[in-house]
C-alpha cells in the first residue's frame, strides 16, 4: 500500500514566493535572492512530504508564475516579440507583458480559479528542449537528490499542452497545434532519456485535457504519444495522471494499450472513473494511482466511501496506490494555523498537510486488519431560509424593451458610456487602514472615516477624468467574495488560508460551510456615501452566486445548485435595500460562470440551468427602472453566450483586450441583444495602452454591437494596479470613447 500527491502548493506557508516574486518585479532583490526563496521553499516541501511519511514524492511542482509557462519555456516555444529578453525577464515579459510588449494571453486552468499563460504556437513552431541537461525538471530533480529525496518529475502532458494553445495570429486557417504533437514529443523524448541518465525512476505526465470531450483525432494522438514515449528503450517509468473529472472508457482503453506503467484517475471528481475502469482491459498490468483524497476542496475525506473505492479497485488492478486528486496546488497549506476557527467547523477541514497525513494515516488503516471509518459530521439546517426559497419558486424581470426604455429614461447616458469594473488601486494606505481596524488599533470612527476619504478621493478622481458611471472604489473590500462571505452567516473566514490564482496573486476563498443568511445589509452604507458625492449614477458592486461557489470551499453534503439559491437570496435581498438608498445601476459580477463550467457537454446544461436560475433569482426583484450589471474575466465565452444572454442582464462586461476581440463574432451569431462591454485594455498588464490602441478595439466592437448598446470598460478590476498607471490608461479610454462617439 503505497501513497503519493500530484502535487503540493508552491507560494510558501506564509507566501513567501508572493513577497519575494513582488520585491523582484520592484526592484528590491535580484534574480538571485529571488532564486534563492525559491530553492528554500522547494527544498522544505520535499522534506515535508518526506518526513510525513507520503511514499513517493512530486517534484518540477514549484513554479514562478505558471506550469503551463514553464513547460512553453521548457521547449523553447517562445514567441518571436520576446526573444530579445533573457532568462527571468522573458518569463515574466510573457506572463505579465512589458511598457512595449503584451503578455501572452491568460485563461483559467479547466474548471478552477487558478489561471494559466496560453501557449501560443505557429505552424513553424519547432520544439526543442531549452537548456539540455539544466532543462527544470532535470535542474529539480537534481536538486532534490542532493538533498537525499528522490522524486518523481512533473510535466505538463503534450496533448494537454497542445489542446489548451492557440494558433498565433497569423497562421493558416487549417493549423491547430495538435498538429504539432510529433515534434512536442521528440522533445519530451529527449527529456525522458536525459532524466534516466540523471536516474529518475518515476516521471509524471499530466493530462487533465482527458476529462474533456475528446474527438477521434484527440484520441489517436493520446495514443501515438503514449506509445512513442512508452517505447524509448531508456526512460523512466511513466505516471499518466488525469484529474478534474472521469476519463472515457475508450481514453483509458487507449492508455491501458501503451507501455505506461501507471494511470492516475480522480475518483472525487470524477466518481465515473470506476466504470471506465471496470469496461478497460490491460488494467491487470499496470498501476492504478487512485484520486482518493480531495484535492480542490478542504473538506475531510470520506473514509468510508475511500476504502469502498479502494475495494472496487483490487478487482480490476493489480496494485493501487492512493493519491490525491490532482495537485494539492488549489487548497491552502496548512490547517493547524486557523487557530480562530469555530471547533465545529475546523473538525471537518482538511489542509494540504493534512490530505498527506490523510493519505499516509488510511494507507495504514487499510493495512490494518479491523480498518475504521468514523462518520462525518452532520451539518445543521436552517428552516427559515429554505421555507423562503420554496414560497420564491423562479422568477424574472419584465421584457428587455420595457427596462431599457425606463432606464433611458432615469439615467439619460451617452452612447458608448465609460464605466470601469468596480475596484480602484488599494493602496498600501488603505490596507493599513483595514489592518490596524482588523487588529483593534484603531477604532470604528477612525475606520469609517479613512474609507469615506478614500471614497470621495476616488468619486473625485473620476468625474474629473470624465467617466459616466462611477464606482466606489470598494477600499473596505478584502477581496470581492471573503468580503461578502465574511457578512453571512454559514460561512466561515481563514486567517492564513491562502491560495494562488495566478502569478503573485493569491486568494484566500472562505469556507461555506452551512445553509446561508444575510444578517443586515452588506454594501449599503458605502455605495450611498459614494452616491452622495456626485450627481452621476454610482453602481452598487455585489458579487453573484455562481463566483461565491467557484471562489470559495464550498460544503458537499448537498447539490451546488441548491447552495447557489440561498446566496442568490442573500444577494436578491441586498439589492432591495440598495434600491431603497437611490442606487440606480447595481452590477452582479460573474466572473465564475464559465469556470464552473462542467467539462463534459452533457453535463453542462444542467449546470448552466441552475446557473442561470440563481443569477435570476438575485436580480429578478429589482425595478424595471433599475439597470443590472454583470461581469465575466478570463474565460473561453464562446462556449456560454447563450446562457449569457439568459442571465438577461442589462449589460455584461467582458474580458476582451487579452484575447483580441474574440468574443464579438460569438455575440453576432447569437444575436445578443442586451448591452455590452467588451473590456478595451488589459489590467493585468502595466502597460499604459495608449488611446489609439483603445479607438482600435472599439472600432472593432462597433462591427459588432450598436454604439447605443456599446460601453467602454477596462476588463477587470483596477485594484492590482497602482493610480499613476490607472489614472493614464482611464484618461486614454475616455479620450478614446469620445473620439469614436464623436462618429458615429
Amino acid at each position: 500500500m503505497r501513497t503519493t500527491i500530484l502535487g503540493y502548493p508552491r507560494i510558501g506557508a506564509h507566501r513567501e514566493l508572493k513577497f519575494a516574486t513582488e520585491d523582484f518585479w520592484a526592484g528590491k532583490i535580484g534574480a538571485d535572492e529571488l532564486e534563492a526563496t525559491a530553492a528554500s521553499l522547494r527544498g522544505s516541501v520535499w522534506t515535508e512530504l518526506r518526513d510525513a511519511g507520503l511514499d513517493t514524492i512530486p517534484s518540477n511542482t514549484f513554479s514562478f508564475y505558471d506550469q503551463v509557462l514553464d513547460t512553453t519555456v521548457m521547449v523553447d516555444a517562445v514567441p518571436g516579440r520576446y526573444r530579445s529578453l533573457a532568462g527571468l525577464d522573458r518569463y515574466f515579459a510573457m506572463a505579465r507583458g512589458t511598457a512595449e510588449l503584451p503578455p501572452l494571453e491568460m485563461t483559467k486552468w479547466f474548471d478552477t480559479n487558478y489561471h494559466y499563460i496560453v501557449p501560443e504556437l505557429a505552424l513553424d513552431t519547432r520544439f526543442q528542449l531549452a537548456g539540455g541537461s539544466a532543462a527544470k525538471p532535470m535542474a529539480e530533480y537534481l536538486e532534490a537528490r542532493k538533498l537525499g529525496i528522490e522524486t518523481r518529475p512533473v510535466l505538463v502532458g503534450p496533448l494537454t499542452y497542445l489542446l489548451l494553445a492557440k494558433p498565433t495570429p497569423n497562421s493558416p486557417e487549417e493549423f491547430t497545434p495538435l498538429d504539432l504533437l510529433d515534434s512536442l514529443v521528440e522533445t519530451y523524448a529527449e527529456l525522458l532519456e536525459r532524466l534516466a541518465g540523471a536516474g529518475a525512476q518515476w516521471v509524471q505526465f499530466d493530462e487533465p485535457v482527458l476529462a474533456r470531450d475528446l474527438g477521434a483525432r484527440e484520441i489517436d494522438a493520446l495514443g501515438r504519444a503514449y506509445r512513442r514515449l512508452g517505447s524509448l528503450p531508456s526512460r523512466p517509468k511513466i505516471l499518466l495522471a488525469t484529474y478534474f473529472g472521469a476519463v472515457t472508457a475508450e481514453s483509458l482503453r487507449v492508455i491501458a494499450s501503451t507501455e505506461v506503467e501507471a494511470i492516475g484517475l480522480d475518483f472525487v471528481a470524477g466518481p465515473g472513473n470506476l466504470d471506465a475502469v471496470a469496461s478497460a482491459s490491460g488494467l491487470a498490468r499496470k498501476t492504478v494511482v487512485a484520486g482518493v483524497v480531495d484535492g480542490r476542496n478542504v473538506w475531510r475525506a470520506d473514509l468510508a466511501r475511500v476504502k469502498s473505492t479502494y475495494a472496487v479497485l483490487l478487482g480490476f488492478a493489480d496494485k493501487v496506490e492512493l493519491s490525491s486528486s490532482c495537485s494539492l496546488l488549489h487548497v491552502p497549506v496548512d490547517l493547524d494555523s486557523e487557530t480562530a476557527l469555530d471547533p465545529a467547523v475546523r473538525a471537518r477541514l482538511a489542509f494540504a498537510r493534512q490530505k498527506v497525513a490523510e493519505l499516509v494515516g488510511l494507507a495504514a488503516d487499510l493495512r490494518s486488519e479491523d480498518p475504521s471509518a468514523a462518520p462525518l459530521p452532520v451539518v445543521p439546517a436552517d428552516p427559515d431560509v429554505r421555507a423562503r426559497l420554496e414560497a420564491l419558486g423562479d422568477a424574472q424581470r419584465a421584457d428587455r424593451a420595457v427596462r431599457f426604455a425606463a432606464q433611458r429614461a432615469k439615467l439619460g447616458l451617452p452612447e458608448l458610456a465609460t464605466t470601469t469594473i468596480g475596484s480602484f488601486p488599494q493602496t498600501a494606505q488603505i490596507r493599513k487602514a483595514r489592518a490596524d481596524h482588523k487588529a483593534g488599533r484603531t477604532d470604528e470612527n477612525a475606520y469609517v472615516e479613512a474609507m469615506r476619504a478614500e471614497i470621495a478621493r476616488v468619486i473625485k478622481l473620476q468625474e474629473e477624468l470624465g467617466l459616466d458611471v462611477l464606482v466606489h472604489g470598494e477600499p473596505e473590500r478584502n477581496d470581492m467574495v471573503q468580503y461578502f462571505a465574511e457578512q453571512l452567516d454559514g460561512y466561515a473566514a481563514t486567517d492564513y488560508g491562502w491560495v494562488q490564482s495566478y502569478g503573485s496573486r493569491c486568494v484566500r476563498p472562505p469556507i461555506l460551510h452551512g445553509d446561508l443568511s444575510r444578517p443586515k445589509p452588506m454594501t449599503v452604507e458605502w455605495t450611498a456615501y459614494a452616491q452622495s458625492l456626485t450627481p452621476k449614477p454610482v453602481k452598487g458592486m455585489l458579487t453573484g452566486p455562481v463566483t461565491m461557489l467557484a471562489w470559495s470551499f464550498v460544503r458537499d453534503d448537498q447539490p451546488l445548485a441548491q447552495t447557489a439559491r440561498q446566496v442568490a437570496l442573500a444577494l436578491r435581498d441586498e439589492i432591495t435595500d440598495l434600491e431603497a438608498a437611490g442606487i440606480g445601476i447595481i452590477q452582479v459580477d460573474e466572473p465564475a460562470l464559465r469556470e464552473l463550467l462542467p467539462l463534459r457537454k452533457a453535463d453542462q446544461e444542467v449546470y448552466l440551468a441552475w446557473a442561470v436560475r440563481a443569477f435570476r433569482l438575485a436580480t429578478s426583484g429589482a425595478a424595471d427602472s433599475t439597470q443590472i450589471h454583470t461581469h465575466m474575466c478570463y474565460s473561453e465565452f464562446g462556449e456560454i453566450i447563450s446562457p449569457i444572454a439568459d442571465l438577461d442582464a442589462d449589460v455584461t462586461s467582458v474580458e476582451a483586450a487579452r484575447s483580441h476581440m474574440e468574443l464579438l463574432p460569438y455575440l453576432t451569431e447569437v444575436g445578443y441583444a442586451n448591452g455590452i462591454g467588451p473590456g478595451v485594455y488589459d489590467i493585468h498588464s502595466p502597460r499604459v495602452p495608449t488611446a489609439e490602441e483603445i479607438e482600435d478595439n472599439l472600432r472593432n466592437a462597433l462591427q459588432a454591437v450598436p454604439a447605443d448598446r456599446l460601453w467602454v470598460n477596462p476588463d477587470c478590476g483596477l485594484k492590482t494596479r497602482g493610480y499613476p498607471e490607472t489614472q493614464a490608461a482611464l484618461a486614454n479610454m475616455v479620450a478614446a470613447a469620445r473620439t469614436v462617439r464623436a462618429t458615429v
